[in-house]
């Protein structure tokens, strides 16, 4: 299968180049101004005159030269546009030879009474001006009901990544706007996912700077790619919206809705989904940690400074989106089991001059049935066992959460701002498990069946506030935060199991433990932090920045643990805790810059401390208490430079030392044997733990040709860094533990480079990466180096033959090497590889055809395991009613029936195999109603 694949787009890019050298012809001229000036980088583009579609676009070079080459002999329109000037256009007819020279293409000065009738009429498929890349959405046709995401995937130098992260120009996108404003907290992909395509006008691309050099007018040489959706003028007055719903084979239900109303200074936005299809319909916010607010803005979080440390931060605890205080309606592993998803919310913003002002409201619930067997090489000093486990795992989380962020310029020189994020959850899991342990491969040892049950409850909140005074004297600037935060939960928890260790070959001489426990947990976490900031510029490129910050955190966990003997419950005074700490943090630090011409070189150092005191006993009420007393103190240099080249050409590197405190789990001295052959816990004498990293990286774009390179080189080494060491007993229980140990590092690269095959016609991608990491843990007493070397290749290719037909081939390859040290025989070399296709076909009648195609290997050839797993979804769909408003669509998943949700992983001393009952094939019939109707093609055309 995957040698057809490669062998189809080889034949592809063969012809394509074929047909780029026969019968062609090219053409040159060169525009200058009305007083005969040449202007360099003026946007050219040549149309085919009878439907006015693409055919090639570029600039002209720092001469005013134009040049289009490799052109099938016809009729062309040529079109010429460049900042205050009129447009210009022209037809263009083949000359005998090789070459057609236009000669001088003379610009008019555009005065402002034709402003507007050029506005009106002169609109191009895209314009380029310096950084800036703007894209008609009319240009670029999508099929009927599509979303911004699927606009953003036929916008040259634009990709959509599986997980809907958006790359543009070969560098990730850090925000999204509507007509400049937040849109859900500016998660990139919560725009691009729920917004329709036929509401926008245009696609901005461009460099933004942060949020902290536009407050504080000191350009710190970082960029943010951003891209902004302007809507349609009739999208910004009244409503639209659209709902869907469906129903399928096996019970299978899906449901959506959303409504947005927009104007020059309100945004309202409505959103609604329940489904049993394993859809979020939404995404992961991973990128931000918690900041005190949703916005992707520099210093929203109010912590000051460059980025040495995270004892300032306040991460709610926990693991994925229960604990987090932002919008974060995806989960990870949506093709993994069964799940049903229900989330709904609002948007509301007001954005004026000198007041922005947004607040969204969402709950969404997951309930989640896992069904997996797992087998597992765990590896000892020159030995090694097997475990197994069948489970099934029962998990209902619900989650409300609201945000408030309101921004206040007092004057021309003062701005307040204020944030506050809150989540309320609750939930439950059910685990039942039954696992088994082999030595020397088939010789079972124990086997354990366990039955759990959990409950919680949870509250989080986070408020910042932050004042910021720029001075009259440009570049000086002060700022002030203090924030404060709180996190309270409680839960209990069931525990039962059964655990036989067979000692011998008899019924007698197998040894049984029974576990029936019931436990209550209470946490209660409050921080107060505050930060200064002062910048003052001196010698006229130099800029002087000093920073303090400060945090108070204290905590308080009290955990009581029963065994349940017959109708009695008995306190278990070894595994019950009453635990609370203070920790105090402090740095201060300064740095210099020096900023010009678009360099921009940084150093600075800062002192960090840290103060943990501590105490803890089996119970509150205990006479004597455990204490922990810790100081920490260290320097942490940095070192940054960013260097803009010009023409899209941007070089970055920098040093940083890193410090971050423990996680308050690591640090509780609680022994958790919910799974009693894997116990945990933690540890009260834990340091910070230190990273010194280095980081090396090129941007390249070009914009009159969308050829764009990007590569990097990212190295850290780890000093007191925190990992988990393993004792493992004669009946294979493992105990871990957290510890300080140094001398880990990882080492990663990447690059990327993509250009178009035949403008308009074909783009290529390709990507690859290497991975180098060194991880260091004790396995009973022995330290245990394992060493991991992974690498990964891609290409992708996007495919526009005509108006009804397109294709999008990608390939990928990801070869990792794993070593142990302490039992070299177990050494592994895993190889995953991925080949997606999607094709989009536009039949007569509006009826329209897409296939999407994904086939997977997962080969380990240490353990025989050798997996393929082919999935095909097919859907056809026809627009209906009056205005082309509804959509009738008829969908086929997983046409094979091939879904298994296999994955495998190695790493410390593991390698692990799972496989998890997945929802497979099914049918669904759905029906969409929108609005305001739709249009729609599968590929761009038709420019005016």
């Amino acid at each position: 299968m995957k040698k057809h694949l490669l062998v189809l787009c080889l034949c592809i890019i063969s012809g394509i180049t074929f047909a780029q050298n026969t019968g062609r012809f090219s053409i040159k001229g060169t525009v200058v101004d009305s007083a005969g000036v040449k202007l360099p980088f003026a946007t050219v583009m040549l149309l085919l005159p009878q439907d006015s579609s693409l055919v090639n676009y570029g600039r002209t070079n720092d001469d005013g030269i134009l040049e289009f080459k490799n052109l099938k002999r016809g009729k062309y329109l040529l079109k010429v546009n460049y900042v205050g000037y009129l447009p210009h256009q022209q037809d263009v007819e083949p000359a005998e030879g090789p070459v057609t020279d236009i000669g001088t293409i003379q610009m008019k000065i555009l005065n402002q009474d034709l402003f507007e009738v050029v506005v009106k009429t002169a609109r191009a498929p895209l314009s380029i001006r310096g950084d800036t890349v703007e894209y008609n959405a009319a240009s670029f046709k999508v099929p009927p009901g599509s979303s911004v995401e699927d606009l953003l995937r036929r916008l040259p130098g634009m990709q959509i990544e599986q997980d809907g992260t958006i790359r543009a120009q070969g560098q990730e996108v850090k925000r999204v706007t509507v007509d400049g404003k937040r849109f859900f907290g500016d998660d990139p992909k919560m725009a691009t996912k729920n917004l329709p395509a036929e509401a926008i006008s245009k696609v901005q691309v461009f460099n933004g700077k942060t949020e902290q050099s536009r407050i504080t007018g000191v350009d710190d040489g970082k960029q943010e790619k951003t891209v902004n959706l302007e809507l349609k003028d009739s999208h910004k007055k009244g409503g639209f919206g659209k709902a869907t719903v469906g129903v399928g084979t096996d019970s299978r239900m899906e449901g959506k809705v959303s409504y947005n109303r927009f104007n020059d200074k309100q945004q309202l936005a409505f959103f609604g989904l329940g489904n049993n299809t394993n859809q979020s319909g939404m995404s992961w916010d991973d990128y931000q940690d918690f900041r005190g607010s949703q916005s992707f803005n520099w210093g929203d979080d109010g912590d000051f400074g460059f980025n040495s440390g995270g004892g300032v931060r306040f991460i709610s605890g926990g693991d994925g989106d229960e604990e987090s205080l932002t919008i974060q309606a995806g989960r990870g592993g949506q093709d993994r089991g069964f799940t049903k998803n229900y989330a709904g919310g609002a948007n509301y913003n007001y954005d004026t001059k000198k007041t922005k002002f947004s607040s969204s409201y969402f709950y969404n619930q997951t309930d989640q049935t896992l069904d997996a067997f797992s087998s597992r090489e765990n590896f000892l000093n020159n030995t090694s066992f097997l475990s197994q486990d069948d489970n099934l795992r029962l998990n209902f989380n619900g989650n409300h959460r609201g945000s408030l962020r309101f921004e206040k310029n007092l004057d021309s020189l003062n701005t307040l701002v204020l944030i506050s994020n809150s989540r309320l959850g609750q939930g439950n899991n059910a685990f039942s498990s039954f696992q088994q342990f082999f030595r020397g491969g088939n010789t079972l040892t124990n086997q354990t069946t366990i039955n759990n049950f959990n409950r919680f409850n949870s509250f989080s909140m986070g408020n910042t506030a932050i004042y910021r005074h720029k001075f009259r004297k440009k570049g000086r600037n002060f700022a002030a935060s203090v924030g404060y935060n709180i996190n309270n939960s409680d839960g209990n928890a069931e525990q039962r199991s059964i655990n036989e260790f067979l000692q011998g070959t008899t019924q007698d001489s197998t040894q049984v433990i029974n576990i029936n426990q019931y436990n209550q947990t209470r946490s209660l976490r409050t921080q107060f932090k505050g930060s200064l900031l002062y910048v003052e510029p001196f010698a006229k490129k130099f800029f002087w920045e000093s920073f303090y910050n400060f945090s108070l955190r204290n905590d308080e966990v009290d955990r009581d643990v029963y065994d349940r003997r017959s109708e009695n419950e008995f306190r278990n005074e070894q595994l019950s805790r009453y635990y609370t700490n203070e920790f105090i943090y402090n740095r201060l630090g300064s740095s210099v810059r020096y900023s010009f011409n678009g360099l921009n070189l940084t150093a600075g150092i800062a002192a960090i401390q840290f103060d943990l005191k501590g105490k803890f006993a089996s119970d509150q009420s205990a006479a004597q208490f455990g204490r922990v007393d810790r100081k920490y103190f260290t320097w942490a240099p940095s070192v940054s430079l960013n260097y803009d080249l010009k023409n899209n050409r941007f070089l970055y590197g920098g040093y940083n030392m890193n410090v971050n405190e423990p996680n308050i789990r690591d640090l509780q001295p609680i022994v958790d044997n919910s799974n009693p052959l894997f116990i945990r816990e933690g540890n009260p004498d834990l340091l910070p733990q230190s990273s010194h990293n280095l980081n090396a990286g090129f941007n390249y774009f070009n914009p009159g040709s969308f050829t764009q390179l990007y590569v990097g080189l990212n190295y850290n080494y780890y000093v007191n860094q925190i990992v988990y060491t393993q004792q493992v007993d004669e009946n294979f229980i493992t105990r871990t533990r957290p510890i300080n140990i140094s001398g880990g590092n990882w080492m990663g690269s990447y690059m990327g480079f993509g250009f178009p095959l035949k403008k308009t016609k074909a783009t290529l991608n390709m990507n690859g990466g290497a991975n180098l990491s060194k991880n260091l843990t004790y396995i009973n007493n022995v330290l245990n180096e394992t060493n991991t070397n992974s690498y990964n290749f891609g290409l992708r290719m996007d495919l526009t033959p005509s108006d009804r037909f397109t294709f999008y081939p990608s390939a990928n390859w990801n070869l990792s090497n794993t070593r142990y040290s302490i039992n070299s025989g177990q050494n592994q070399r895993i190889v995953n590889a991925t080949y997606n296709a999607e094709m989009n076909v536009k039949l007569p009648a509006d009826l329209f055809f897409n296939g999407r195609f994904s086939y997977r290997t997962f080969v380990n050839e240490r353990f025989g395991f050798n997996q393929r797993q082919p999935i095909l979804n097919l859907s056809v769909y026809k627009v209906v009613l009056k205005n082309k408003k509804g959509e009738v669509r008829f969908t086929a998943y997983d046409v094979f029936n091939q879904n298994r949700g296999i994955s495998q992983f190695a790493s410390q001393n593991f390698v692990t195999t799972e496989q998890v009952q997945t929802l497979a094939r099914y049918f669904m019939l759905s029906f969409t109603y929108n609005m305001r109707g739709v249009t729609g093609s599968v590929r761009r055309r038709g420019f005016f």
